[in-house]
């Protein structure tokens, strides 16, 4: 079979290609599993299909849809095929996948057509002549995975196209989306980190705004669907209907079939930042956690960032403690519910110089609730939390602390939000809520949390989490 083809080839030249030039073109070439999976998300096909693949590699996702598409007893009568590669080696390959594309549709009665465009795909489409030439009513992508830097040409294409987004992925959903008929269908393998975060809400607005969500496959692993590649994203597949009206979502995983949920259990219409939520467990810890009464501003707690940026800080970090210094905490100090400090032969920095360069890095003495900003893949848990009982101390960047206007927290408080932060139910709330391992003090500010007497009560274990849940 031709994608089984394609999937070899690709096992034999991905290895071979620049891993530089990859990185920066965000290059991760579809398994021909996934491929299919994808191809066969569409709903009913139109008779005459106009089918987009942005960022085409191999042809993997074009051949796939052409596999999908003749073997359905509804087949199409044409199909014309769009297909943008910037690389071209893989554009050459891509070629040889058109004609067997070609072959294979000829042979089932269906005319196909094609052409390669070696061009960036997000660059030409900000042309507006190009632009308003091109539409389609059928997409699939697996696009690139890369930040926008705020100058960069790719940035101001965005914007002439009336578009604000951070990463080449939603870049491309949100280009393709523009470029889609009425009814018209998306069906895209991205990362999930534009469900949650600020950086990602603009994004969000333009796909709920002109599209309905009809189905979103989740990979509960990191690896499951691109393992053959250095991909640390979690990644998810949707489909997504141009201008349509909002139904139920076929929300399934890796390891469950769909179910349908309604919208609102995944887009709560209160929710003034439009998470998507992924309720792929089950959602009756995270509706607990949603439905307690305070955010962090009501309990008179405030979240912030770590100060101190070590790369930033280098004439001021020191391996090891002594008179003039003062303990640098780093993620890895965590242990145990506690802090672990000094660590022995540690690679990073164990202190940060007093000094009065350094007096706005430092906190003063006191009890501090620390979160992990970042998650290691093997770590059981999204959100980690621990407390900071000492003296002044610089917080790494890497880290979140909570505390009442730059001073520590009462004892009880501190032990009660730190065993709050560390539940399964907040754990649950935010598996559902994040699309990535990163808990940014935004994250923390939105979470709801018990009342302040609550936290307290926890803490001094007169009251438990099934209690306050």
């Amino acid at each position: 079979m031709l994608l089984e083809s394609i999937d070899q080839t690709r096992l034999e030249v991905s290895p071979t290609l620049d891993p530089k030039r990859r990185s920066k073109l965000g290059q991760f070439m579809t398994p021909g599993r996934i491929a299919s999976f994808m191809a066969r998300m569409f709903g009913p096909l139109p008779s005459n299909v106009r089918l987009l693949d942005a960022g085409a590699g191999m042809g993997a996702l074009t051949a796939a849809f052409v596999e999908e598409a003749i073997a359905r007893d509804t087949r199409p009568q044409s199909i014309n095929a769009t297909c943008y590669e910037v690389d071209d080696h893989l554009a050459s390959i891509l070629d040889d996948t058109l004609a067997a594309c070609a072959d294979q549709c000829a042979s089932a009665g269906v005319a196909f057509t094609s052409r390669v465009i070696r061009d960036d795909y997000i660059l030409q489409s900000a042309e507006p002549l190009l632009c308003e030439q091109r539409t389609y009513n059928c997409a699939i992508l697996n696009p690139p995975y890369g930040k926008i830097n705020q100058t960069s040409e790719w940035r101001l294409g965005l914007r002439s196209l009336g578009i604000e987004t951070v990463n080449l992925y939603t870049a491309f959903v949100a280009v393709a989306l523009s470029q889609m008929e009425e009814g018209g269908e998306i069906v895209a393998i991205t990362p999930r980190s534009f469900c949650n975060g600020s950086y990602y809400e603009p994004f969000r607005r333009i796909l709920l705004a002109g599209s309905a969500i009809a189905n979103l496959h989740v990979f509960e692993s990191r690896r499951s669907s691109f393992k053959d590649d250095e991909v640390l994203q979690e990644n998810m597949i949707f489909r997504v209907r141009k201008d349509a009206e909002q139904g139920e979502v076929a929300l399934s995983t890796d390891e469950t079939e769909a179910r349908n949920v309604p919208f609102s259990d995944i887009v709560r219409s209160s929710d003034r930042h439009a998470f998507i939520r992924l309720p792929v467990s089950g959602n009756d810890l995270a509706d607990s956690v949603q439905a307690l009464p305070c955010v962090l501003a009501d309990l008179g707690i405030k979240v912030s960032t770590g100060r101190v940026v070590d790369f930033r800080a280098k004439e001021h970090l020191r391996k090891e403690p002594g008179a003039d210094t003062v303990p640098l905490i780093y993620p890895q100090h965590f242990h145990d519910g506690g802090i672990q400090w000094p660590i022995s032969n540690f690679r990073k920095h164990n202190a940060l110089a007093d000094n009065d360069d350094t007096a706005k890095l430092i906190t003063p003495a006191g009890i501090f609730v620390l979160t992990k900003r970042f998650t290691a893949k093997e770590e059981k848990r999204r959100l980690v939390a621990t407390i900071y009982d000492g003296e002044r101390a610089g917080f790494e960047n890497h880290l979140n602390y909570f505390h009442e206007n730059g001073d520590g927290l009462p004892l009880d408080l501190a032990k009660g939000l730190a065993a709050f932060l560390n539940s399964d139910a907040v754990d649950q709330y935010f598996r559902i809520f994040s699309g990535h391992t990163q808990v940014n003090a935004t994250d923390l500010r939105n979470l709801h949390y018990p009342s302040r007497d609550q936290l307290e009560a926890l803490g001094r274990g007169d009251t438990t989490m099934d209690d306050l849940l």
